[in-house]
């Protein structure tokens, strides 16, 4: 109850926040909006010189860009630590943040929380719903369930690679650089790991397991013969790899001795 108090009130003073500048927040809505608009366009583009991709339709294409859409969102609102280095670290903000009761990363992740993700979330379900029929999906009556199992899953792996990532500047107070270059690899996972060589199939699926933040648990619902097994892996994954992300953090901060002087 006390961590859901400090959620509801981190939430209403957000909004509190950003609905004095509303220009500002439907701004930042309606770009994050166009970046995933432009990469459907993209996709688009490329089903004009060609009918399939090895062996995927359009459709099917977009399904699987629909579901990333979705944890990709959940991510945005509720990992969002892209400045804490220059914030907490460098910035000293961290001390403050030690100095309270609740657990540090929970404050970070509330302090840096972004609703107005959320918007790509609502668009990915939106594609999803327009394309099922499309792609000609049998719907059983458990499936929304699976569908919010494997999205829980597919978001904590986006937390725990980038909680994990974050906690590294517990150890260096200079940008490491790898943000960026993960941000570049993530976007691999909204196609089929199929049309990619051994190695970087093999990198998305068990190294950095992007292709369980788009692919595997879209194609779950493509054709479940094939592809159930390692979808339903989504949830497994997850969970070690959020582990792995605030076990490294905890030992960050065990490392940290403030910002000094």
């Amino acid at each position: 109850m006390f961590y859901a108090g400090l959620f509801w009130d981190y939430l209403k003073n957000y909004f509190k926040t950003r609905m004095t500048y509303r220009s500002d927040f439907w701004v930042q809505v309606l770009s994050d909006l166009l970046f995933f608009g432009m990469n459907l366009l993209f996709i688009f583009v490329i089903f004009q010189h060609t009918p399939v991709l090895d062996g995927w339709t359009r459709e099917q294409i977009i399904f699987i860009y629909g579901y990333f859409m979705v944890p990709w969102g959940l991510f945005g609102t509720f990992f969002n630590l892209w400045s804490f280095t220059e914030r907490y670290i460098v910035k000293g903000e961290m001390d403050r943040v030690l100095t309270r009761p609740a657990h540090n990363l929970f404050q970070l992740l509330l302090e840096n929380m972004d609703p107005s993700s959320l918007s790509s979330a609502a668009l990915g379900a939106a594609i999803m719903v327009v394309t099922w029929p499309m792609i000609g999906a049998e719907f059983l009556w458990y499936d929304p369930l699976v569908l919010l199992l494997l999205i829980a899953g597919s978001a904590a792996i986006y937390g725990g690679i980038y909680i994990g990532l974050t906690a590294i500047s517990f150890f260096s107070d200079a940008p490491t650089g790898i943000l960026p270059l993960m941000w570049n690899i993530q976007s691999y996972g909204r196609y089929p790991v199929t049309i990619y060589n051994k190695v970087i199939k093999v990198l998305l699926t068990w190294i950095l397991p992007f292709a369980f933040v788009g692919f595997y648990p879209a194609a779950y619902f493509l054709n479940r013969e094939m592809y159930q097994g390692v979808a339903l892996l989504t949830p497994v994954v997850g969970a070690v790899f959020l582990t792995a992300g605030i076990l490294f953090w905890n030992w960050g901060v065990s490392r940290y001795r403030g910002a000094g002087s």
